[in-house]
């Protein structure tokens, strides 16, 4: 049998795969109306902002449960 720890893993991982696959299609049909001059600035920018966004909620997080 499957514990309900391996069971919500799944589901987690389930979420992800279908929020990763639901920002593909956004960015491949959405994105070519969008007026964006491909320079290096913006493609490092979009390259890098995820990250960056993640790093700074996980620090807060770490903040909270170390306060």
């Amino acid at each position: 049998k499957n514990s309900p720890t391996m069971n919500s893993k799944l589901v987690f991982i389930f979420k992800i795969a279908i929020a990763s696959l639901f920002l593909s299609v956004i960015i491949k049909y959405g994105g070519q109306t969008l007026p964006i001059i491909p320079t290096n600035t913006i493609a490092l920018t979009i390259v890098l902002l995820p990250s960056i966004i993640l790093a700074v909620i996980l620090g807060f997080r770490y903040q909270k449960l170390n306060s």
